[in-house]
């Protein structure tokens, strides 16, 4: 996406005069999600409401997966553009929300590309976790993790990161792993299961046949 084309949808987004100033995210997202995210990232970087934007999209989300209604009126595609922006205008005007906020749900009414929130969202909350300095971490185990185990694992990855960061760790369990583990770290890949290296190895038996 151009510079010129970014700048424009923060301009979209953000109620200051200012906006074509682009504040730059912590971490790049791609797609159309990255997209709107970015530029809603630099719009509320410019307002000082980042956090309150996360509080606010994070609760709509939920909104959305306990509210069939609103659901439905979200992802619905035969309902006219306008009356969604409308609808939405008043929904955040009606619960205060920041204008950040309001007019992001407002803008992607308006392009009809509100069937994207979700991965919009999910894309902000991705910045906002580097914004504060956490790197998340994910580790698949064939079988589960004693606390002393997940206590010595923890001090290991800590081991990876700098001063101003932060581990959030989740743990999967996987028993066709076969023993060993895979952990996934920031944009980190580390495989240590038994099972990949025996795929692996049977690959290259069978192709030697």
């Amino acid at each position: 996406m151009s510079m010129m084309k970014t700048n424009m949808l923060v301009r979209s987004l953000s109620t200051s005069s200012a906006a074509a100033q682009l504040v730059k995210a912590p971490i790049q997202v791609f797609g159309l999600e990255g997209r709107y995210a970015s530029a809603l990232y630099s719009a509320a970087s410019k307002s000082k409401s980042l956090d309150t934007v996360e509080k606010e999209l994070t609760n709509f989300q939920q909104s959305i997966k306990t509210d069939a209604k609103l659901k439905e009126f979200i992802i619905n595609p035969t309902l006219k553009r306008s009356l969604k922006v409308e609808a939405l205008k008043h929904l955040a005007s009606k619960t205060n929300m920041s204008p950040s906020t309001g007019n992001l749900l407002g803008l992607m009414a308006e392009n009809g590309r509100l069937d994207k929130l979700e991965t919009v969202i999910n894309a902000f909350k991705i910045m906002m976790a580097a914004h504060r300095g956490e790197v998340t971490c994910e580790v698949i185990t064939a079988k589960p993790l004693d606390p002393s185990q997940k206590q010595s694992l923890e001090a290991a990855l800590k081991k990876f990161l700098k001063s101003n960061e932060t581990l959030q760790l989740t743990s999967k369990v996987d028993p066709s792993l076969i023993g060993g583990m895979v952990v996934s770290i920031g944009d980190k890949y580390v495989d240590m299961s038994i099972a990949s290296k025996v795929k692996k190895y049977t690959e290259i038996i069978s192709a030697a046949v």
